[in-house]
């Protein structure tokens, strides 16, 4: 079967949007990318701390409302649906909800063949990271570090810590069918 879909899922601050754009460059067909961060930023502005949307705490944490999921969910089946038609897709998301965000994704998926990928980095790192990026809530990194990776089950893991995203990139396409 052929790689339609590679799911990249790791905290705030782990490297998933560098090891995107460099997956794009070392793939040799062209990939589309789609991320948790562009999603929430088409949301509509009332959603945006909003107990039925998505609000962001001071401490980092994030939480999410059932219009937030209901929209989320038509988001994923439109994702799909393109690579359903043909295109090759990358996913960049964050698994607040560990097991049960894969699951979720799972059902929208259905036979397709997908790459699931852990992007890991050290919290202190990522933290750092958040820091620098400055468009974070400060925490943010430090609680989803692991958290989002509980009860999920992957093909491939790697870990941005020490290690360029070119590098973990060309370890991704070496597994892409």
């Amino acid at each position: 079967m052929t790689t339609r879909v590679i799911i990249l899922n790791g905290g705030s601050s782990s490297g998933k949007s560098g090891l995107v754009r460099c997956l794009q460059a070392v793939l040799p067909d062209p990939w589309l990318t789609f991320g948790c961060d562009s999603f929430v930023e088409a949301l509509p502005a009332r959603m945006l701390a909003s107990d039925a949307g998505i609000t962001f705490a001071a401490d980092g944490g994030v939480s999410v409302g059932p219009g937030f999921m209901a929209l989320q969910a038509a988001w994923m089946e439109g994702v799909v649906a393109m690579a359903r038609a043909g295109a090759r897709v990358i996913i960049d998301d964050v698994f607040l909800g560990g097991a049960e965000s894969q699951q979720r994704w799972r059902k929208h998926l259905g036979d397709l063949d997908v790459l699931w990928v852990g992007v890991r980095c050290e919290s202190e790192v990522a933290a750092g990271r958040e820091i620098a990026r400055g468009d974070r809530a400060a925490g943010m990194a430090a609680l989803q570090a692991d958290m989002v990776h509980e009860g999920v089950l992957y093909d491939l893991e790697v870990d941005t810590t020490y290690t360029e995203s070119v590098v973990c990139a060309r370890t991704i396409a070496g597994q892409v069918g």
